[in-house]
């Protein structure tokens, strides 16, 4: 069969790239046509647009690309009356999906979508949109059966992919801390990492205050997790160098694996860190309009999807003026050094990686897929 899968930043290659190999599985004749990102084309897919050319985030960059996403619209209506795939699939990246979705419906196409717009946070008025363009919605948080349900519409609840992709990482490419070390040329001081973000806008944002700590902590070394997409260059504009900052590219894995505690930018990297079992701290800043607008519209407790599946305050969430250096040094002093602090977060990791379902969430999408395609 002909799958036309769209994913819209680094996340949703991964996930699509994973949900690619598990398809394959039931579907030996698999073809595939992506909007992702390399991970995607390396599993098989016919590269249309790499998301790195689509993507944008926050209010002012989506007006200043206005032409730009109005001409993807354009190509990707095009591509799928030229390809006519059997299925689409979408993951996540609502703004542009759901419209896609809507001529795809008109074309009479079948639609999947795979991994769940947030709209239990905000715009919940789209889940009437998404019951009626989506033929199947695949979930990959635990509450989001329970929000569909109470709005009478049946989803499939497949478990986090994170947790594949994290199993097949420790598998395949973790390396011992020792190897690590060499290969990166870092002294023996504990780590902290950061992981600022993969697109320019969150890193200044928030890389400055992640960074005005490192001078109170000549005990440790910090390492960067740096984006491949983002040249080295943009990142040395907010290093020191007098502080013990180091930068590492598209290693985050292998960072987090040799870390104490992380300062980390809100988004899928707060989960990856807890599923990792690193203590964090949650940071979130962004442009005083962007911030005031989504501050309006979202309805929920916590911004951070560690605490929103656990229902509590398990990170600390530090945002907008919250993020600043003496509320760093305040909270990373009680992960670093006070031990009832920390080994409960800890206990709370394991809780939370018992509710996200376990490993198998690829291949329990894929095979749900496969059977209503074939049914």
């Amino acid at each position: 069969m002909k799958y036309y899968i769209i994913s819209g930043e680094a996340s949703g290659d991964l996930h699509g790239s994973n949900l690619m190999k598990s398809i394959k599985n039931y579907d030996s004749n698999a073809e595939f046509r992506v909007w992702g990102g390399d991970k995607m084309s390396n599993a098989g897919g016919e590269l249309v647009k790499h998301y790195k050319e689509h993507s944008f985030m926050g209010l002012v960059p989506v007006i200043k690309n206005i032409r730009t996403i109005k001409a993807n619209f354009k190509l990707c209506e095009e591509d799928l009356k030229s390809y006519r795939p059997d299925v689409l699939i979408l993951i996540d990246y609502s703004g542009f999906n759901l419209r896609v979705a809507k001529f795809a419906k008109a074309m009479g196409l079948k639609i999947f979508y795979y991994i769940s717009p947030q709209v239990w946070a905000w715009r919940k008025g789209r889940v009437n949109t998404i019951k009626h363009l989506i033929d199947r919605m695949f979930v990959i948080l635990p509450f989001e059966k329970d929000f569909y349900a109470s709005y009478n519409y049946d989803v499939r609840f497949v478990g986090h992919p994170l947790l594949d992709a994290i199993e097949e990482y420790k598998r395949t490419k973790l390396i011992a801390k020792e190897d690590f070390i060499k290969k990166y040329n870092l002294s023996e001081k504990p780590l902290i990492a950061i992981l600022p973000g993969s697109r320019k806008q969150e890193i200044k944002e928030k890389l400055p205050e992640m960074l005005g700590v490192v001078s109170n902590y000549k005990d440790y070394q910090f390492v960067i997790a740096a984006a491949p997409s983002i040249d080295e260059s943009y990142y040395r504009e907010f290093i020191s160098e007098d502080d013990d900052v180091n930068l590492i590219f598209d290693d985050t894995y292998n960072i987090l694996n040799n870390s104490k505690a992380a300062l980390v930018t809100s988004g899928t990297a707060t989960l990856e860190t807890a599923l990792f079992k690193v203590p964090e701290i949650v940071c979130y800043r962004g442009g005083a309009l962007s911030y005031y607008v989504v501050k309006y519209l979202v309805d929920i407790k916590f911004i951070s999807i560690v605490n929103l599946i656990m229902d509590k305050q398990v990170v600390k969430e530090l945002i907008q003026y919250d993020l600043n250096r003496d509320n760093i040094i305040k909270e990373l002093d009680k992960i670093l050094n006070d031990e009832v602090y920390r080994n409960n977060m800890l206990k709370e990791y394991d809780v939370l990686s018992t509710k996200l379902g376990g490993v198998g969430a690829s291949d329990r999408a894929a095979s749900m897929m496969f059977e209503e395609l074939t049914s």
